[in-house]
């Protein structure tokens, strides 16, 4: 049986049913976007209800459905993989691109006069849908978010997790939970809040210094919290957390309530208090249980902005890391190096080896995402994952992509590397190069104290650009301490809004990853990891620049070396040079020879 027609019949079949329950409902049209009540970007498989409907398995993307319509909308890095994925369904691929509708667009353009629009309210945020009823209300439509329409039609729909939750200790972790509550209770003392509700994962976790397994690759646990000066509940199911762990948390004036008692708390919150809330990371559904009388004051988590800025003693912790990452990845590139053309190698066996040389080292708790690797064609997708269905020999002449990272106890890594196998093509290398040029223009760079971090992106593109050039996905993103590898509230793109909350501050950690990307032919991506530290002040203010954190040669072999100008040379080999020292003494053998002559100065 052809796997992808029984995959896309049965996703034609579901479409089937859930227009059934819309028709009976009076549902005009079904939002079912890629999100859980936590509006976390990696999901648990009792949320991933975008994916078993459309069948698309792509982490971002969503899906709307109306009686003789289905649309997928997904960004650039997604439209291969979407039109491979949907290719036979009846969905139709909606390509997310300037100066054509989004979703939310689209529906208020297209949802009939008087209509109803439903999504379910445990996975829309609320700054969301006040945006869509804002929109609707153009069209006399109305939103509807009390009912979940997959609920009766996905039946075999997966549990929720279930994992231990642990603490993450000293030395690694750094501040006491006593002082993180402290400081959190103080922020609301200044934003006049009596409590504050806070439904985001990794805000959670860092806040509680607890960590869990509940979501792929991200250290986190399903849970909520409520805070006040005088409490802190802690939502999660009793089975996740030990005795003596219960006990911990006690002494520490954290209680402990079950997870499913959320809603029945949120509607006890006094009607004469005020809630804080980040309505871009809080659901229309949970909000709904509040007493109507609750004055709600809103903005950026505080746990957010505190989280992203690293501490010195993080850092310390975070160096060390590095170092252990980038002694796993000069070990595995010596093996790669000898294996190519003695053996046979796919995208799937460097996915193997190189979690096995990560595995290896002290403090390693998981990968930080699913491994890329991808050859040739395959780099030409952002977001490309090999299978055992789908992979490629690493043979003959061309260029691999290796996009990977791990978790650590004393921090998270992210780095993209650029192999040349056989006899990379010039166009090849002026590609490596252009992008490498973008790395250095960016790395290099010093920019005042709280700059809107996506006005940066144009100095990482410009000398892409200068030739003509451009990438469809973001320059970076923050980067946690042992938490998710994708963390606000700062982000390196132009296409993201310039709020204020995305100021660059010193402390945050944040990827530089330009790339350019050729269909069906190849794609580059070089990626560090920055630390934002102190420059000095001037007459116009304080300064900020970056610390290179991530500790990996930049294979030469890629590159057209008289392309670069002399400063972004010297760039290059400084970089080279520290790669040398600080990895040095955690190699010996072949891999130390490989280090060595990877970090040549050129």
């Amino acid at each position: 049986m052809n796997t992808q027609f029984s995959t896309q019949g049965a996703v034609n079949a579901r479409l089937a049913a859930v227009r059934q329950v819309m028709n009976r409902e009076g549902v005009n049209a079904l939002l079912v976007p890629s999100a859980d009540p936590h509006l976390s970007e990696y999901l648990p498989g009792y949320w991933q209800g975008r994916q078993w409907l459309s069948g698309f398995q792509g982490s971002v993307g969503t899906l709307i459905v109306t009686a003789d319509f289905a649309g997928l909308w997904a960004d650039s890095r997604y439209w291969e993989q979407a039109e491979k994925e949907l290719a036979g369904s009846s969905i139709e691929l909606m390509k997310l691109q300037p100066g054509k509708p989004g979703p939310l667009e689209w529906l208020a353009e297209q949802t009939p006069e008087g209509a109803v629009v439903a999504v379910d309210g445990a996975v829309i945020a609320q700054a969301s849908a006040r945006q869509l009823e804002e929109r609707l209300q153009t069209r006399n439509a109305r939103l509807l978010t009390t009912k979940d329409l997959l609920a009766e039609v996905w039946v075999d729909r997966p549990a929720l997790p279930d994992n231990p939750v642990y603490p993450h200790l000293p030395p690694e972790a750094t501040v006491t939970r006593p002082e993180k509550l402290a400081q959190l209770r103080q922020v609301l003392r200044e934003r006049r809040a009596d409590w504050h509700f806070i439904a985001t994962l990794d805000d959670i976790a860092w806040l509680f210094n607890l960590r869990g397994s509940d979501v792929s690759y991200n250290p986190v646990f399903v849970a909520f919290a409520l805070i006040s000066q005088d409490q802190a509940i802690l939502f999660v199911a009793p089975s996740k957390l030990d005795a003596p762990l219960r006990q911990v948390l006690a002494a520490d004036g954290v209680e402990v309530r079950d997870y499913t008692a959320i809603q029945a708390a949120l509607a006890e919150v006094p009607a004469s208090c005020s809630l804080l809330i980040d309505p871009a990371r809080v659901t229309r559904g949970l909000i709904a249980h509040l007493p109507a009388e609750v004055r709600l004051v809103e903005g950026l988590n505080p746990t957010t902005l505190a989280k992203s800025q690293k501490s010195p003693q993080d850092l310390a912790h975070i160096r060390s890391a590095m170092e252990q990452d980038g002694a796993a990845l000069c070990e595995f590139f010596a093996w790669l190096e000898s294996a190519l053309g003695q053996e046979t190698v796919t995208e799937l066996t460097i996915d193997e080896q190189l979690s096995a040389a990560r595995a290896r080292r002290p403090g390693f708790v998981s990968l930080s995402f699913s491994t890329i690797a991808a050859f040739n064609a395959n780099g030409a997708m952002p977001h490309y994952r090999a299978t055992e269905a789908s992979h490629a020999r690493i043979e003959g002449d061309g260029l691999l992509l290796i996009d990977s990272g791990g978790q650590y106890l004393g921090g998270t890594t992210d780095i993209t590397r650029m192999i040349p196998v056989g006899a990379p093509s010039l166009a090849q290398k002026q590609d490596c190069t252009r992008v490498l040029k973008g790395v250095i223009a960016l790395s290099r760079a010093r920019f005042p104290r709280g700059i809107l971090s996506p006005l940066l992106d144009a100095i990482a593109r410009a000398p892409i650009w200068a030739d003509q050039v451009d990438y469809g996905h973001g320059t970076g993103h923050g980067v946690g301490y042992f938490m998710n590898v994708h963390e606000g509230p700062q982000v390196i793109a132009y296409q993201a809004n310039a709020a204020p909350q995305t100021a660059m501050q010193a402390g945050m950690i944040t990827s530089i990853e330009p790339g350019t990307y050729r269909p069906g032919q190849w794609g580059v991506r070089i990626e560090n990891l920055v630390f934002n530290r102190e420059a000095g002040r001037s007459e116009f203010g304080d300064f900020l620049e970056f610390e290179t954190l991530t500790l990996c040669p930049i294979d030469t072999r890629c590159l057209l070396p008289e392309l670069l100008s002399e400063e972004e040379r010297s760039w290059l080999n400084g970089y080279h040079q520290q790669v040398c020292e600080r990895l040095a003494p955690l190699l010996d053998g072949e891999a130390l020879q490989w280090l060595q002559k990877r970090t040549a100065a050129i």
